[in-house]
């Protein structure tokens, strides 16, 4: 009984860190490679592979919990919630 709510848990788990890593992918490559630079976050290429491997290690290894579930899912919380806010405030007009 408790084996299999754990591992209901952990599907859930799985899969909302693997909707986030789809939307942070699809997000950081519709972003002008511009905007990367001018918030000092690098460049777009490099958080397009990021996110990318974030994507396609939680996909391959299936395991939030492991080394590689826990790093995609630090590298698609850092877009989100750091990278791609600045960019949005930088391509607000400005009156």
């Amino acid at each position: 009984m408790l084996g299999s709510v754990q591992n209901i848990v952990i599907l859930g788990l799985w899969l909302a860190l693997t909707g986030l890593q789809i939307w942070a992918l699809i997000d950081c490559a519709r972003r002008p490679a511009q905007a990367f630079p001018a918030i000092d976050r690098k460049s777009k290429t490099l958080w397009l592979a990021l996110t990318g491997a974030a994507l396609a290690t939680g996909l391959l290894f299936r395991n939030p919990f492991g080394i590689f579930g826990i790093a995609g899912a630090v590298v698609t919380l850092v877009y989100l919630f750091d990278v791609r806010p600045k960019i949005i405030d930088i391509m607000k007009p400005r009156w």
